[in-house]
């Protein structure tokens, strides 16, 4: 299991991303609107003025029940180690395990 602060952090990122999404897409917007270097440059500042940690990019994606960053299956939100768990105890409906 992840350690709780790593998974604190992360919530506090996608807090600060989503407090921040509508203006970076404004912001983006303008630039694609508009035709001047300058009037560019001024809007990049902008974009650069929010916290780093509200960029999505800096979001990860984790296991919904270990917290663990590596290895997660974005269909089910779980890392490689609990989906094949809970697979052979038929928890996951439709999903079949193998084994050679």
């Amino acid at each position: 299991m992840a350690r709780k602060s790593l998974i604190q952090r992360e919530k506090k990122r996608q807090k600060l991303e989503q407090k921040y999404r509508l203006i970076r897409r404004s912001s983006k917007k303008e630039i694609s609107q508009v035709s001047s270097l300058s009037a560019k440059q001024e809007i990049y500042r902008k974009l650069q003025s929010p916290p780093r940690n509200s960029a999505p990019t800096r979001l990860r994606r984790r296991c919904f029940v270990t917290g663990r960053p590596r290895a997660n299956y974005r269909y089910f939100g779980l890392s490689r180690h609990i989906l094949r768990e809970m697979v052979q105890t038929c928890l996951l409906p439709g999903a079949t395990g193998s084994s050679w």
